[in-house]
């Protein structure tokens, strides 16, 4: 009898911005710590992506999922929305809009 191991996983919906919190970035994962360190990776090489353009690099929002499927629709319902209602999500996550980075 195979004896099979459920294990639970973590995705990852987040938001980013440059230092002046002028652009946001929103993007899915499965690892938080890796992904924002492969923006500011981007970033350093000069690689030709919307986050590295507008140096969107600090962390200032999340939400945890379980399943890829909630994580991914999450995503896409949040690219939809317009910035006012982008910002007010974040100020209510994180009312001083503090780059959250060193939490990851």
């Amino acid at each position: 009898m195979l004896n099979v191991q459920i294990g639970f996983h973590s995705y990852y919906v987040y938001i980013i911005t440059n230092e002046h919190r002028s652009s946001f970035y929103i993007g899915v994962t499965s690892n938080l710590k890796q992904r924002l360190a492969k923006h500011k990776e981007n970033i350093d090489q000069c690689i030709n992506t919307f986050a590295a353009k507008y140096n969107i690099q600090f962390l200032v929002y999340y939400e945890k999922f379980t399943w890829i499927q909630e994580a991914i629709a999450r995503e896409k319902e949040l690219k939809k929305w317009r910035r006012d209602k982008k910002l007010k999500l974040i100020r209510d996550f994180n009312s001083n809009f503090d780059f959250l980075d060193s939490h990851f």
